[in-house]
C-alpha cells in the first residue's frame, strides 16, 4: 500500500505541476483577492473537479473512453477551441487590479468549472495516465493510491491560491497585472497550439 501511495503521490506532481489553463486561473484569482477566504471558491471547486474526475477514472470509466478512438480528437478539437477562448477572455480582461478584475463567488464557480471539466490536458490526464495506472492495484490498495493522488490535488490547488493571494497583498501595480495577464494568455494559446499539433498526428 506504501509503494501505491507514493505512486499516487509521484504521478499527480508530475500531472499537476507543469502550467495549464486551470493552474493559471487559480493563481491569476488569489492575486485579484487580497484575502485568501475570498478565492476559495475556486479552490474548492477546482479540487472537487479532480477529485471527481479522478474517481471516475479510477472506477474504471477510463477503460471504456480509451476503447472508443473518436473520442481523443473530438476531446482534442474541443479543447483547442476552448483554450483559445480562454486566452481571449484573459487578453482581453481589465489589466487594473480593482473590483472590476476580480470574480465572484458565482462567476469564479463557473470559470473554475469550465476551466476544469472542459479541460483536455485534465481529462487526458486524469483518465489516460492515472485512470490506467490505477489498473495495476486492486481493493484497498487502489483507493490509497487515488487517495493520495486527490490529496495532492487539493494541498496543490490551495498552495496556488495562497501564493497569488501573498502575491496580491505584497501590492501589484496594473502593469504587473497586465503583464501575468499578457504571459497567462500567451502560455494558453501556446498549449492550444500544441494540441493543435498532436491532433494533426491524429490523423
Amino acid at each position: 500500500m506504501v509503494q501505491a501511495i507514493i505512486h499516487g503521490i509521484i504521478l499527480a506532481f508530475g500531472l499537476i505541476l507543469p502550467l495549464g489553463v486551470q493552474n493559471i486561473f487559480v493563481f491569476n484569482q488569489g492575486v485579484q483577492h487580497t484575502r485568501f477566504r475570498s478565492v476559495l471558491p475556486v479552490v474548492l471547486t477546482a479540487a472537487v473537479c479532480d477529485t471527481l474526475l479522478i474517481a471516475a477514472a479510477v472506477g474504471g470509466v477510463s477503460l471504456v473512453i480509451l476503447s472508443l478512438r473518436w473520442v481523443t480528437p473530438v476531446i482534442y478539437g474541443a479543447g483547442i477551441l476552448f483554450l483559445a477562448f480562454m486566452g481571449w477572455r484573459i487578453w482581453c480582461s481589465a489589466p487594473a487590479k480593482d473590483e472590476s478584475g476580480r470574480l465572484s463567488p458565482k462567476g469564479q464557480i463557473l470559470y473554475a468549472l469550465s476551466v476544469s471539466l472542459l479541460n483536455p490536458h485534465a481529462l487526458l490526464d486524469t483518465v489516460g495516465v492515472i485512470g490506467t495506472s490505477s489498473l495495476q492495484y486492486d481493493g484497498t490498495v487502489r483507493l490509497a493510491f487515488a487517495a493520495a493522488t486527490v490529496a495532492v490535488s487539493w494541498l496543490w490547488f490551495l498552495g496556488l491560491a495562497a501564493a497569488g493571494s501573498l502575491v496580491g497583498r505584497n501590492g501589484t501595480s496594473g502593469k504587473f497585472i497586465q503583464g501575468l495577464n499578457t504571459v497567462s494568455a500567451l502560455l494558453i494559446w501556446g498549449i492550444a497550439i500544441y494540441m493543435g499539433a498532436q491532433l494533426w498526428r491524429l490523423f
